[in-house]
C-alpha cells in the first residue's frame, strides 16, 4: 500500500497527459509471454511505459495449445488490440527449467512441467551430449523458447492473422539476469519469412 500510495503521487503529478490518455483505453503493439519470475518484469526490461506492453506470464513461458488462458490473452492481443509483435520471452536461471531437468516431484507444478520435459525429449540427444550442466540448463533455455515460438505459430490465432495481416511478428528471445540485456534468438516468424506456410497445419 505504501508503494501505490507512492506511485499514485506519480501518476497524479505527472503532467504528459499519459495517464489521462491510458484510462481511455489501451492501444500496444507488443504481446509480451513471458516467466512468472518475479525478476523479469517486462517493462522495466524493455524501457517502455505503461501501455506499452500486453503481458502474459506462466511458469517458463509455455505457450500450451490447451491453455485457454494464454490463448485468450493472445487471441485479444492480435484480433481486438492488433499487435504487431508478439516475444516469447525465456532467462536464464530459470527454475521452472531447472525443475523439469530433475526428477524430483512438486505436486500440481508437474503436470505444468510435463511440458517442458517434452521439449527436453525432443532434444534429449542435443542436451544430453552437454557436460557442462549449467551450460546444458541455458541451452535448454533457449530450446525452449524456441519451440514456444513455434507452438504460437501453428495457433489457429496466429494463422488467420497472417492470412489477413502482414504486419505481425513472432520473436523468441532470453533475458540474461546478471546484465539485464534481452537477447534475440533470430527465430522470428512472420507472413513474408513464409511463417504461414512454414507452421500451417490446417490446409
Amino acid at each position: 500500500m505504501d508503494g501505490n500510495k507512492a506511485w499514485a503521487r506519480e501518476v497524479q503529478a505527472d503532467e504528459t497527459g499519459l495517464f489521462q490518455e491510458l484510462s481511455k483505453g489501451q492501444h500496444p503493439d507488443l504481446l509480451w509471454i513471458g516467466c512468472s519470475d518475479s525478476r523479469v518484469p517486462a517493462n522495466q526490461i524493455t524501457g517502455t511505459r505503461p501501455g506499452d506492453v500486453f503481458v502474459h506470464r506462466n511458469v517458463a513461458n509455455l505457450c500450451v495449445h490447451s491453455d485457454m488462458n494464454m490463448l485468450s490473452v493472445l487471441d485479444f492481443a492480435v484480433n481486438i488490440l492488433k499487435v504487431k509483435h508478439v516475444i516469447v520471452a525465456g532467462h536464464y536461471n530459470c527454475g521452472g527449467i531447472t525443475a523439469a531437468m530433475g526428477k524430483k516431484q512438486y505436486g500440481l507444478l508437474d503436470n505444468w512441467l510435463r511440458h517442458l520435459k517434452d521439449v527436453y525429449r525432443t532434444h534429449a540427444a542435443e542436451l544430453n551430449a552437454i557436460e557442462d550442466v549449467e551450460k546444458r540448463e541455458d541451452r535448454f533455455v533457449e530450446l525452449n523458447v524456441v519451440e514456444q515460438v513455434s507452438n504460437l505459430c501453428k495457433t489457429t490465432i496466429i494463422q488467420n492473422a497472417w492470412r489477413e495481416r502482414d504486419d505481425l511478428a513472432v520473436h523468441g528471445m532470453i533475458i540474461q539476469l546478471e546484465t539485464g540485456k534481452l537477447i534475440d534468438l533470430n527465430v522470428t516468424a512472420t507472413k513474408a519469412s513464409n511463417g504461414l506456410q512454414a507452421f500451417d497445419t490446417f490446409e
